[in-house]
């Protein structure tokens, strides 16, 4: 199986990975392999088919357009 090597990642998000894979019970390398994996999966078209399962909940229901609420916001 192939590697992949990143390099230059802050201490920081080294940390906040190390508490993730802590609370997943998962090593370091396997929470970053989970999140690498999760988020391919979450792309293109089984996010469209996600977005489609929630618009779909919202039934009938209509929504104003955002466009103009931000717009008035942004005239304030």
């Amino acid at each position: 199986m192939p590697n992949i090597l990143i390099r230059d990642v802050s201490q920081k998000t080294v940390d906040q990975l190390k508490a993730r894979a802590k609370q997943h019970n998962r090593s370091l390398q396997g929470e970053v392999k989970h999140l690498v994996e999760e988020t391919v999966k979450t792309t293109g078209d089984a996010a469209l088919l996600h977005a489609r399962k929630i618009r779909a909940s919202f039934g009938r229901k209509t929504f104003s357009d955002s466009a103009v609420l931000l717009r008035e916001d942004r005239n304030r």
